[in-house]
């Protein structure tokens, strides 16, 4: 992508984390864990390879989840729900894409945690799992992903 490396902030601005590679997938969580994070009916993700992440200003504060499965991490400011790093996943960042001005970032391709969505919930993502989706299926999510958005990144 040409137009990269891209800035995002929290809601305050004083947390700001640049990604220096494209999302190798989205995703809408539908957990109770995430309704209840972001006071909606799911989270959205945008998952980067660490590589191409930093933080460029401020200093996160862990909150939410603190481990041992995952660490989220808000703006020690504004609070804001910025990024989540996932224990084990230690070459991805789960960021929240509403941080960037990319729409294409926010729509989820997958949905997870069906299994506890609200029944009016609706999202316009392409693949649907009670949980999360099989290991042994997240390659072949991630080229569909890759030619989905081909050129929309």
């Amino acid at each position: 992508m040409s137009d990269l490396p891209a800035t995002g902030a929290c809601r305050c601005g004083a947390l700001q984390i640049e990604v220096s590679a494209p999302p190798i997938m989205t995703a809408a969580c539908h957990c109770r864990g995430c309704q209840k994070m972001s006071a909606s009916a799911f989270s959205l993700t945008a998952m980067v390879p660490a590589a191409g992440f930093r933080v460029v200003a401020g200093t996160p504060v862990q909150g939410g989840i603190k481990g041992p499965v995952c660490s989220h991490f808000h703006c020690a400011a504004c609070f804001s729900w910025v990024f989540t790093r996932i224990t084990g996943m230690d070459d991805l960042v789960n960021i929240r894409p509403t941080m960037f001005d990319r729409p294409a970032w926010c729509e989820p391709f997958i949905e997870t945690l069906c299994a506890e969505k609200l029944s009016w919930a609706s999202t316009p993502a392409r693949h649907r799992f009670d949980g999360f989706p099989p290991e042994d299926s997240f390659a072949d999510l991630m080229a569909a992903f890759g030619d989905a958005m081909a050129g929309r990144l």
